[in-house]
């Protein structure tokens, strides 16, 4: 043990590529008609893959269509996802009615009469009231005044003999968007463009939600193929450098820290640690399988277009830090990780206050600023001139 001076600059190796790869597996039946090329960038309102001819279609959101939208009145965050969508590219959805109001859902599409079908589905002021307010005024409105043999509302029957199906009220909440007449509308102008039936029924397989466009990075399926498979995966556009970094030498690593990337090609560029994984795992190491345990610390490049070229590659990421002087410093390997939590050293000779030998004896230390496998260390029975035992 000595007394030294460290420099807070490393080197680490990391891997370059893009962000959030995912799969995308194909929903229901079907067979596959058309797959994009690998490399291609898909955005909002553009199809990714086709079965049977019909589009799937990118939207963005965080919410994944889970259901079939076929019943006026559904409320949920999906249906906040084809709102927004749809009003993104340019499509009239009406009027959203406000966080509390209470909205009734009516039978599904495809199981209304012919009667119901000749008339408009509820009106925007029909589907919404007041928090609290009980029904909305239209059920003592137009509606009730309507002949509706038995008493029953116009909106609770399903047709002569059939069993009344009773309207069923929803109140909205933060997020949730709701399938109104006018975003039915907007559905079915947008499936006629694209050279669908414009049915205003969305199924789960219409859209494939992402967070922003996405990369095409491999193409796993063929036309032809059944459509309930993995057809390809994609990624995010943008690229970052994952580093596996050794859970002892996080000490000096911070959110939002300054690094030099230096790419394959000998040129650098500017990056910053964007975030710091919260997964220990223990990768095998040499041939008495002693595991090391690894965090991976993913670092974001300043300038896109330094790394435009680079799908994949190995880099060296430098961290620099300011320097400390005259500091007891340690090899790494003389480091233990106590079960308790923290770490000590083993001494390697000595003598303790009564003249015995203190050899072997685990003295508990602060560790400080790592760097080029040496460890600052400090503690009330640290001395320089200790001698500690170290792992090879």
């Amino acid at each position: 043990m000595v007394k030294t001076d460290i420099s807070g600059v490393r080197e680490m190796e990391g891997t370059l590529g893009y962000d959030s790869v995912r799969t995308i597996r194909g929903v229901g039946e079907g067979v596959v008609t058309w797959l994009p090329k690998q490399g291609v960038t898909v955005a909002r309102g553009e199809q990714l893959y086709r079965v049977d001819e019909r589009p799937t279609v990118v939207f963005y959101g965080s919410t994944p269509m889970y259901r079939r939208l076929d019943t006026p009145g559904s409320v949920g965050r999906d249906v906040r996802v084809v709102a927004d969508n749809l009003k993104a590219v340019g499509y009239d959805i009406g009027q959203q009615p406000a966080v509390g109001a209470v909205v009734r859902q009516r039978a599904p599409v495809d199981q209304q009469t012919s009667a119901d079908a000749g008339s408009s589905t509820a009106s925007e002021a029909d589907q919404t009231a007041e928090p609290g307010s009980g029904p909305p005024p239209s059920a003592q409105g137009d509606d009730a005044g309507q002949e509706t043999g038995a008493g029953q509302p116009a909106e609770d029957r399903t047709g002569a003999g059939q069993s009344p199906t009773p309207a069923r009220q929803v109140t909205v909440k933060e997020g949730d968007g709701v399938l109104t007449e006018g975003l039915m509308a907007a559905i079915k102008r947008w499936q006629k463009s694209l050279d669908i039936e414009p049915t205003g029924i969305l199924e789960s397989s219409d859209v494939v939600v992402t967070r922003s466009a996405v990369r095409v990075s491999e193409v796993s399926a063929q036309t032809g193929d059944a459509a309930a498979n993995d057809l390809l995966s994609v990624s995010a556009t943008t690229k970052s450098v994952r580093i596996p970094v050794e859970t002892l030498d996080l000490g000096t690593i911070k959110a939002g820290q300054k690094v030099t990337v230096l790419l394959p090609d000998g040129t650098e560029t500017g990056g910053e640690v964007a975030t710091i994984g919260t997964t220990i795992k223990a990768d095998q190491e040499g041939e008495s399988g002693t595991g090391v345990s690894k965090i991976n610390v993913t670092v974001s490049v300043d300038d896109a277009e330094a790394v435009k070229g680079i799908d994949a590659a190995p880099v060296q990421v430098r961290f620099e830090a300011e320097a400390k002087k005259g500091v007891l410093a340690v090899p790494v390997g003389a480091l233990l990780a106590l079960r308790e939590g923290g770490y000590a050293v083993r001494l390697a000779e000595g003598r303790s206050a009564d003249g015995r030998s203190a050899a072997g004896r685990l003295v508990p230390v602060e560790t400080g600023m790592f760097a080029r496998g040496v460890v600052e260390i400090s503690g009330e029975d640290i001395t320089e001139g200790m001698k500690v035992e170290a792992t090879a």
